[in-house]
C-alpha cells in the first residue's frame, strides 16, 4: 500500500497533461503465478473443437492464484500446435471485476494471455485500492510483476487519512 501511495502522490504531484496519458500503478500487493492452474465456473459451456475455443456463460468466475476475475461472459481461446490443451487466451465481456489482494478493478471487457501474465482492460475502468480510486479508459496489468498502466483520461482519488467520527462510548 505504501508502494501505491508513494506512487499516487508523485502522480498528483505531476498532474496535468502527463496525467491526462497516462499513469503507471501498482497491482496486486504481491506478484501473480501465471503458471498456477486456472479454474473456470459458469452457469454454461459451449466448446467448438474447430476454432479451439470454450465459450462460458452466466456468472463466469475464473480463478488463478490469489487472482478472481468475475464477467458474464468469457471466451476462452486454446493454443494450437505443440501447447495444443493450454489455454492461451480469455476474453471476458459484458461487465468485468479483476481482484487481487485488497484491489479490484472494473471494465467492460479484459483480455488476459496467460503466457505473458498481461491483462489488457477496456472501457470505462476503475481501479480502486482500498479507499483510493484511479478511472481511465484502458489498464494493462502485468501480473508477473504486479503493475497497471493506465491511459486514456486516468483521473486519480486519493483518501487524505482516516478521520472517521468517533463514536460515542457507553
Amino acid at each position: 500500500m505504501f508502494r501505491f501511495l508513494t506512487a499516487a502522490a508523485t502522480l498528483f504531484l505531476l498532474s496535468g497533461p502527463a496525467l491526462a496519458q497516462g499513469a503507471q500503478v501498482a497491482f496486486g500487493g504481491m506478484s501473480q503465478d501465471t503458471s498456477a492452474p486456472v479454474e473456470v465456473s459458469a452457469d454454461s459451456l459451449q466448446v467448438n473443437q474447430t476454432d479451439g475455443t470454450a465459450l462460458y456463460e452466466g456468472n463466469v468466475v475464473i480463478g488463478q492464484g490469489e487472482m478472481r476475475l468475475a464477467a458474464p461472459r468469457v471466451l476462452i481461446v486454446y493454443a494450437e500446435g505443440e501447447g495444443q490443451g493450454r489455454i492461451e487466451r480469455m476474453e471476458a465481456s459484458g461487465g468485468v471485476t479483476l481482484v487481487s489482494g485488497d484491489e479490484a478493478a472494473e471494465a467492460e471487457n479484459a483480455d488476459y494471455t496467460i503466457a505473458t501474465g498481461v491483462v489488457v482492460m477496456t472501457g470505462n475502468v476503475l481501479l480502486t485500492q482500498g479507499p483510493n480510486a484511479l478511472t481511465s479508459e484502458r489498464m494493462t496489468v502485468n501480473l508477473e510483476d504486479g503493475t497497471a498502466q493506465m491511459t486514456g483520461r486516468v483521473r486519480t482519488v486519493i483518501q487524505q487519512g482516516t478521520d472517521a467520527p468517533q463514536q460515542a462510548q457507553e
